[in-house]
């Protein structure tokens, strides 16, 4: 479970931290470097960067954060890819996926994205992990379940196409489509809202 902690103080996840909760999700930069260096005392905590990534930001991204789930070009994974400091070890990574087709949202089209993960594959700086996706909102269960069966289907297909690389990660499913995500494989979800209650 990760922490989707956008715009909550950094008292609130040290807070939620001390309750058992390891890893928080970060779409703002200059807010979550801010907060890691509030709560660098906390030494397992996990820092992932789901937040729209533009290529001025990736080298404090690949130096500060353990995950990435916005990669959906070659550009932005190559530049990742080129300020992971070797230290660190390989970046860990997922590949937005524009699931439902929305023109307002980021992503790789599912037709490219066999592309994008080959490209990614042959960076030595990142470690592919799986897929991620924002699907367009739903208060239908049966209706949330279809783009996430959809991303699951792709993510089977690159498991097939890659059996040596470490796809183990799909993210997807929010507070308000949680459950409908679980239903269909995710791995990995991520609430906001659930956990630390309605933004002010």
């Amino acid at each position: 479970m990760l922490a989707v902690s956008k715009t909550r103080p950094a008292a609130i996840l040290r807070e939620a931290f001390e309750a058992g909760q390891r890893l928080f999700g970060e779409n703002y930069l200059q807010e979550a470097l801010e907060k890691q260096q509030a709560l660098k005392d906390l030494e397992d905590i996990e820092w992932h960067y789901i937040g729209a990534l533009q290529s001025n930001k990736t080298r404090d991204v690949a130096e500060h954060f353990s995950w990435v789930h916005t990669v959906d070009r070659e550009k932005i994974a190559r530049r990742l890819s080129e300020a992971r400091p070797a230290s660190l070890g390989p970046l860990n990574v997922c590949l937005q996926v524009n699931i439902s087709g929305e023109r307002s949202k980021s992503g790789v089209t599912p037709e490219a994205l066999p592309a994008l993960a080959e490209q990614v594959l042959a960076l030595p700086g990142l470690r592919l992990r799986g897929l991620m996706s924002i699907p367009a909102i739903s208060d239908d269960p049966e209706q949330q379940r279809i783009p996430h069966a959809a991303l699951r289907e792709l993510f089977e297909q690159l498991v097939r196409r890659y059996p040596q690389a470490p796809l183990d990660t799909l993210s997807m499913g929010m507070s308000s489509d949680m459950e409908a995500a679980i239903d269909e494989g995710a791995t990995l979800v991520r609430p906001g809202t659930a956990i630390f209650g309605s933004r002010d």
